[in-house]
């Protein structure tokens, strides 16, 4: 029997461009290619067994969002991880993020409300390990899942481009700072408003949301500078 999750789920096979930059986002996000660090093509080719065709296109939409600067001579560098681009990428987010939430809550089928609500389940189980990869995971699906149920192609692609710095930013300090927890559950909440279809619960859940990653990304700056 097919779940919610697999209903709503893509049949095709990801191409080599989407699983090279796929790979190559979760080792930036998670710091395996730490900020500042320089890789090439023909390097990361042969770490990932993944042709340097596809690993050049991947890098150029790194590039777009805003995870590695590529520069003629030099190569490609992963970017610094930078409290006030968080701050901007999170106040850019917070109007998007409202516009899809509502959008979603009001145009998902039966089958993708329930995928919601198993989604919740699943982050809440990563939440209960302190499981932060899994949690990361769950995060980009919910992500992909509300971009995707939307049905708002501008607003999506727009939205998508941003949450990876979001997310690397997150995981670079999220061991040093309380409040993981808190966290977890406002991406719960805001999976189980859409599941719910409730708009507005949906909006305030994303408001929500985006003003507990604001405090956690001011919480980092230094003593006066807030």
């Amino acid at each position: 029997m097919k779940t919610a999750r697999t209903a709503i789920a893509t049949a095709r096979v990801p191409t080599l461009n989407e699983e090279a930059h796929r790979r190559l986002e979760e080792m930036i996000v998670t710091l395996e290619l730490a900020p500042g660090s320089v890789v090439s093509e023909s390097m990361l080719s042969k770490r990932l067994g993944i042709g340097t065709t596809p690993i050049r296109e991947a890098l150029q939409r790194l590039a777009r969002e805003h995870l590695v600067q590529i520069f003629a001579r030099r190569g490609v560098v992963v970017t610094p991880i930078d409290v006030r681009q968080q701050l901007e990428v999170l106040e850019t987010r917070r109007e998007l993020e409202r516009l899809i939430a509502r959008c979603a809550a009001r145009r998902a089928t039966q089958g993708e409300r329930k995928a919601f609500s198993e989604l919740a389940e699943r982050m809440e189980k990563a939440a209960g390990r302190h499981d932060a990869r899994a949690f990361l995971r769950f995060d980009d699906e919910l992500n992909q899942m509300v971009a995707r149920v939307a049905r708002n192609e501008i607003a999506a692609q727009t939205i998508l481009a941003l949450h990876s710095v979001s997310r690397r930013f997150w995981y670079f300090h999220h061991e040093d700072s309380p409040g993981g927890e808190v966290t977890t559950q406002l991406h719960v909440a805001l999976a189980r408003a859409i599941a719910s279809g409730d708009e507005a619960a949906a909006a305030m859940a994303s408001d929500r949301l985006v003003d507990d990653l604001i405090a956690f990304a001011r919480a980092t700056l230094p003593a006066g500078a807030h």
